[in-house]
């Protein structure tokens, strides 16, 4: 395997939290990027706060906020990543935000310098065209929470080297992940399968047919899903949802991925899910409902 010591982390909301969480558990040093010191500032006390919480919840791997900070370098510098060995970009899931990254990143990286991709649904191959070298690219799909979840859906593009493949592979392993490749498509596996489920369950709920809670109570109840459709949205996050159906509306030219016009309703109306605390349920009261 590619020595691999510092890593690269493009994007300090949710996600881009998670991975840095992940990566220093497992020992690498982390740069991490975003567009002002204002969203980095509040990203630093976000993840003493995740630190905490993780502990909890994995404790077989735990750190504090203060280890997490001692192997991170905060900074708006984008060229900084020069120095990393692999770069995971989490921005924000529109084409418009993440072309310029990668047209960035084509004169920034180094040619060995393997980028994966943490998006929903934009396709990898595409992106890793502006790169300059598409071999290097491929998609890394972590799933919220990054540190609880054991696999990663890994993305191969039209270009993707085997090479890449395999370190990609065995980096996750040394982040205690499993990994499981698919090929390139607007999606990938889970989220052409997820979106649509939880898509459908807005339109159910919109129509009256069911309350969120009964309509999750069922995933959970008759399938032993950990939690329901409504729930894993506000999980995720609305507006990400909602970008990534409008993704995947547009690559595929089907109605099926047309997004329910509630999810565009409190998206508009800033109710996006955990994250602002307040979605399809409330989470700033105990009991939701």
């Amino acid at each position: 395997m590619t020595q691999i010591g510092t890593v690269g982390v493009i994007g300090a909301g949710v996600m881009g939290r998670g991975v840095t969480i992940a990566l220093r558990q497992a020992g690498f040093e982390v740069v991490l990027v975003d567009i002002s010191d204002e969203i980095l500032k509040t990203a630093s006390t976000r993840l003493n706060d995740d630190a905490r919480l993780y502990s909890i919840l994995a404790r077989d791997n735990p750190i504090t906020g203060t280890e997490i900070e001692a192997g991170t370098q905060f900074t708006t510098d984008l060229t900084e990543i020069r120095r990393t060995d692999f770069v995971v970009e989490n921005a924000t899931e529109k084409w418009l935000v993440k072309r310029p990254i990668y047209e960035r990143m084509a004169e920034i990286c180094g040619t060995e310098t393997i980028i994966a991709v943490n998006t929903s649904a934009i396709p990898i191959t595409r992106l890793g065209a502006l790169t300059g070298h598409p071999d290097r690219v491929l998609g890394m799909h972590f799933m919220n929470p990054v540190p609880l979840k054991p696999t990663v859906e890994v993305i191969r593009g039209f270009h993707t080297s085997e090479t890449t493949i395999d370190i990609s592979r065995d980096f996750l392993a040394a982040m205690g992940k499993k990994s499981i490749v698919v090929n390139d498509s607007p999606g990938f596996v889970t989220n052409r399968v997820m979106m649509l489920t939880v898509n459908e369950a807005v339109y159910l709920l919109q129509e009256n047919v069911g309350a969120a809670r009964d309509i999750d109570r069922l995933f959970v109840e008759c399938f032993g899903h950990t939690m329901g459709p409504l729930e894993t949205a506000d999980l995720i996050g609305l507006d990400t949802v909602l970008l990534s159906l409008e993704v995947l509306y547009e690559e595929f030219k089907d109605s099926k991925y047309r997004p329910c016009p509630l999810l565009t309703k409190l998206v508009d109306a800033g109710l996006n899910g955990r994250k602002s605390g307040r979605g399809f349920f409330d989470y700033t009261v105990t009991n939701r409902g």
